[in-house]
């Protein structure tokens, strides 16, 4: 590999959580948990192509317009005017169709990659427009909750244009709990297509309002009130068996609020201080079991890591 013009480079990408109850497509944060890492090789073919996919979830596309690490890879390409293509090597370590982010990592961790293998790499937030172009081949839609975060860091408000990491009081840690259950992207998103009432937006307006208050003022009382989701958790619910009783148990362990993470199965709890957390596990994954979920618990800071080049 010359030093000046490098041919291969290895990212990854960190789990996360989307919507954070009343950010529906627009807000999310990273935890400490499983990744997804890809290896991008500059070759001469001008493309993109899929050369191997390993880990927990194997069964990828090969098709650039259904692969969220190809697609965005591609955006990149073209946009970009580059006169050389990509190849890929995907090792999934965040399951598929679980609320964790993982379509989005695995465009993000091959942004970041192909972006390391250029002689001036764009800015960070500049792949933010590419990562949401990947994670529409497995969402359908264009937005940020997952894919903003990831690469910024914590806690980011993502609209469609702009990318904007949020401040995150001292202590606040994260529950997530991930039941052995897949609920694809696109299912999730089909339960909000019917109509809402006016009078819905305005109780969801008001608690991101005063999630977005705590979070600049540290006030507990107001990140309570922010982490009620009246819009979107009351019409994904029932595709999560046992989401109500794993949500009181949260609640009942001392959350400040918890919820569906992105589109679920997985449900998030955030708490004052890892010990809380820690607390709280138990109850939150003895919840599923009735249901006859088993389940994998992840204890993570509010303020996760961000995606990083790894060689």
């Amino acid at each position: 590999m010359s030093p000046d013009r490098p041919e291969e480079r290895t990212a990854e990408a960190p789990s996360s959580i989307g919507n954070v109850a009343t950010g529906f497509d627009i807000l999310g944060h990273t935890i400490e948990g499983p990744k997804d890492r890809v290896t991008v090789r500059r070759i001469e073919h001008q493309g993109s192509r899929l050369c191997s996919v390993s880990g927990v979830f194997t069964d990828l596309p090969a098709d650039p317009e259904r692969n969220t690490a190809l697609r965005a890879l591609e955006a990149f390409r073209l946009d970009r005017g580059l006169t050389f293509g990509f190849e890929v090597d995907i090792l999934k370590g965040i399951p598929l169709g679980s609320g964790m982010g993982g379509s989005a990592a695995s465009a993000v961790a091959a942004l970041m990659a192909a972006n390391a293998l250029l002689l001036e790499p764009l800015p960070v937030e500049s792949l933010y427009p590419y990562a949401m172009e990947g994670e529409a081949a497995a969402s359908g839609g264009h937005h940020g909750d997952n894919v903003g975060p990831m690469l910024l860091g914590g806690l980011a408000l993502s609209t469609r244009d702009r990318l904007s990491r949020l401040p995150v009081p001292r202590g606040l840690t994260c529950v997530l709990v991930h039941p052995h259950l897949v609920l694809e992207t696109r299912r999730a998103r089909e339960a909000l297509v019917a109509a809402y009432a006016i009078g819905d937006f305005v109780p969801q307006s008001a608690g991101l309002a005063e999630l977005i208050v705590g979070l600049f003022t540290s006030n507990l009382d107001a990140l309570r009130a922010g982490l009620r989701d009246v819009l979107v958790e009351p019409r994904r619910a029932h595709l999560i068996p046992g989401f109500a009783e794993v949500k009181k148990a949260a609640l009942d362990s001392g959350a400040l609020g918890a919820s569906i993470s992105g589109g679920g199965p997985s449900v998030f709890a955030w708490f004052e201080n890892r010990a809380g957390a820690s607390a709280a596990t138990a109850a939150m994954q003895a919840a599923f079991a009735p249901a006859g979920l088993k389940s994998d618990v992840f204890i993570s800071p509010v303020e996760g890591p961000a995606a990083r080049v790894l060689a």
